[in-house]
């Protein structure tokens, strides 16, 4: 399996029976409560730098620079055992990675579930 599925907090359409959910995020979504947010777990080290975070900016034009410089913190401690971990999860049951992000294709979330189907 090793797949994990990116879902907007905003657009959630809530929990399957079986699987897990994360928040990747570094910062809580805004307007949404904490136990109004349907979530297993909330794992600030695998989501980018708060230094990369700033120099992407959302540019859809710097995502694949964004990409790359996200692997690289994605292959470092503390954030390479996270990852692992979440393959391990993703062999077991379905994978969900919320981000508050309005654009999904072009985010962190996006990037760390091609990093955990990669297996590698």
């Amino acid at each position: 399996m090793n797949t994990a599925q990116v879902l907007r907090v905003y657009d959630d359409p809530g929990r399957i029976a079986g699987e897990h959910r994360v928040l990747v995020d570094r910062l809580w979504p805004r307007g949404v409560r904490k136990e109004a947010l349907d979530y297993d777990e909330w794992l600030k080290e695998v989501a980018p730098s708060t230094e990369l975070r700033r120099w992407y900016g959302h540019e859809p034009s710097r995502f694949d620079e964004f990409a790359r410089r996200y692997r690289d913190e994605l292959d470092e401690a503390p954030a390479a055992g996270t990852v692992e971990r979440l393959r391990e999860v993703a062999d077991r049951q379905r994978l969900v990675l919320l981000t508050a992000t309005r654009d999904v294709e072009h985010s962190g979330a996006e990037v760390l579930a091609e990093v955990i189907g990669a297996g590698g």
